[in-house]
């Protein structure tokens, strides 16, 4: 059986592309690819949603409440797993692409999940890995787990991390791969399977904060974890039994590379002199991308001395063509931006951290039945999804009237709006946990945990504009030669933004000595650390704007009068399938064009 082909020269790049089937032969389309092979490989999406999102979005509940760690060192568990899962999925990525092919990357790193929880069933299951159950009203002293205790559970949650990451940045790309995009028939349908694989997930995720998450804290979290785990093995199984029904394609080297090479040579060859001229660095004259000053100390990456002059200037390892080094150029160019994208998912990781334990002080019954904490996470997804349709069909279009462009509102503007309702979000929970403790505290009365919804209502909302802005912006401006690194860019914002969250926590944590952050939040000030990330979200926003002001776009957006109709048709049906290409990354944000 032949999946991948490790490497091959870059005159066979274009054949390369061409798709294969399981034996590496030219695949026969009437037998491969399609909506049956696209619809297995949505299979293992789902379950990796139902895993990752029953986890998260109840795992602090579990921490606090059965192992009896701290509020601050619980929020700091979940936060650094998510944030882990998202930079890994940068791993998977570099992995499909220059070496194993997506294919092999997701079958391997699906099965590392599925690994990953059944050792969490364990963990949770086993009684001598949790501590003794306490009553604090009854006076029982609460033990906290120990470290053999977490050891368990800290391997189960980064293998699942590391079998999440490598299914996140590859299992929508491999999807799309059934489809050939130059036939008429299935590029229309590659469309509708972004639709379905967004979908899918969204499908998962509510599934798992209702279903899983009653589950977990009524019957117990064994049964809700082993469930989750039943449903990834099902999920490998599905896929691997699909193998002869697939089309693959042959990975074509990493863009991580390029990048990296070319930091290495301009260090290395730092003591060269400038040309003259810029038409003398290598394959000047043949490169589709212009010169640009700035970034000038990349250059030398690319300058021909001697040596390299000597026949050596087709070795990507001796000396960079000015088109590696224009295109590392144009990365560098979005790392302003992409800085300022961080702290909206600092925010956004509180809605299943504090918020959730929120809930676990608030009144939560509806009649005789008591809705589990980690389930209003509902909200928040059901916003996103309400946000999503209401900015395709309300939104972009009436823009689109002030605007004048096809696209109607630009990426940062979509970012800009998101990092508004992001601060938005932060004072409405800073306000609803001064009601709430206050009410808690003075009256010895439990407001209903219903208070909640306008924040999950304000950042869900801010997702919808924010994640959409930030994929596209990254899509849209990443060099033609590394659009693969749109999502790793994408993928490591998300990550930055959980890791800032745990590290604010811990800074408080010891700034406040403690008073800010308590597990029982009575006692705590929760509202003057939503208030902090505020502030913080101002000055983010002000910096922002400064950057957004002077950023060039890669293309300007072109005025709906300038554009035939059939031209405007055109741009429409390309940002269509972009923007559905858009969702395949959801990791624990839920969002999609």
């Amino acid at each position: 059986m032949v999946l991948v082909d490790g490497g091959h020269d870059e005159k066979e790049g274009a054949a390369a592309e061409s798709p294969v089937d399981y034996r590496g032969n030219p695949v026969d389309k009437s037998r491969t690819g399609g909506w049956l092979a696209a619809g297995l490989i949505l299979g293992t999406e789902l379950s990796e949603r139902v895993c990752v999102m029953g986890i998260s979005m109840n795992l602090v509940t579990y921490l606090v409440g059965d192992l009896h760690l701290s509020s601050s060192k619980s929020a700091n568990v979940v936060t650094n797993f998510m944030g882990t899962l998202n930079i890994l999925g940068l791993l998977g990525g570099f992995l499909a692409d220059a070496k194993l092919g997506r294919y092999l990357t997701v079958a391997i790193f699906a099965s590392i999940a599925a690994l990953g929880v059944t050792l969490l069933t364990l963990a949770t299951s086993i009684r001598s890995m949790v501590p003794p159950r306490c009553d604090v009203r009854k006076g029982h002293e609460c033990i906290e787990a120990s470290g053999r205790q977490l050891a368990l559970l800290y391997i189960a949650l980064y293998t699942i991390a590391l079998g999440g990451g490598g299914i996140k940045s590859n299992v929508s790309g491999f999807g799309s791969d059934q489809f050939d995009a130059s036939n008429p028939k299935e590029n229309k349908a590659m469309i509708y399977f972004f639709n379905r694989f967004y979908f899918c997930i969204s499908l998962g995720s509510l599934f798992a904060v209702t279903v899983l998450v009653y589950i977990q804290d009524n019957v117990g979290r064994g049964w809700g974890y082993g469930i989750s785990a039943a449903t990834m093995v099902i999920g490998v199984a599905i896929l691997l039994a699909g193998t002869p029904m697939y089309r693959f394609k042959n990975p074509q080297g990493s863009p991580l590379t390029v990048i990296w090479r070319v930091l290495f040579l301009a260090w290395k060859r730092r003591n060269l002199d400038y040309p003259s001229d810029p038409s003398y660095l290598n394959e000047f004259h043949t490169s589709k991308i212009p010169h640009t000053p700035r970034f000038r100390c990349l250059d030398k990456a690319a300058v021909l001395d001697e040596y390299a002059a000597e026949g050596n200037r087709n070795n990507p390892w001796i000396v960079s063509t000015m088109a590696q080094v224009e295109e590392v150029k144009m990365v560098f160019k979005l790392i302003p931006i992409w800085s300022t994208c961080i702290l909206f998912w600092t925010v956004y990781s509180q809605m299943n951290t504090f918020t959730i334990e929120q809930a676990t002080f608030m009144n939560r019954e509806m009649g005789t039945f008591e809705i589990p904490a980690g389930s209003f996470s509902f909200f928040l997804f059901i916003t996103i999804l309400l946000f999503t349709s209401i900015n395709e069909r309300v939104t972009v279009p009436f823009a689109r009237k002030f605007t004048h462009t096809v696209q109607g509102i630009s990426s940062l503007q979509r970012v800009g709006v998101g990092l508004c309702l992001s601060i938005a979000g932060m004072i409405a929970s800073a306000l609803v946990e001064k009601h709430r403790r206050g009410n808690a505290v003075h009256h010895g009365f439990r407001i209903s945990a219903f208070w909640l919804v306008p924040q999950f209502f304000i950042v869900g909302a801010g997702e919808a504009f924010a994640y959409v802005g930030q994929l596209e912006f990254f899509i849209r401006e990443a060099p033609e030669g590394m659009k693969s690194m749109s999502t790793g860019l994408f993928l490591s914002t998300l990550s930055m933004g959980y890791f800032i969250s745990s590290l604010l926590v811990t800074i408080v944590e010891k700034a406040s000595k403690g008073k800010w952050l308590k597990s029982n939040l009575n006692k705590a000030k929760l509202d003057n650390f939503y208030w902090m990330l505020a502030v913080l979200g101002v000055i983010n926003f002000l910096v922002f704007l400064f950057f957004a002001g002077r950023h060039q776009y890669k293309m300007q957006p072109r005025s709906i009068s300038e554009a035939s109709a059939e031209d405007l048709k055109n741009q429409k049906e390309m940002m269509a399938v972009e923007d559905k290409e858009k969702q395949f990354i959801s990791s624990e944000s839920k969002e999609v064009a």
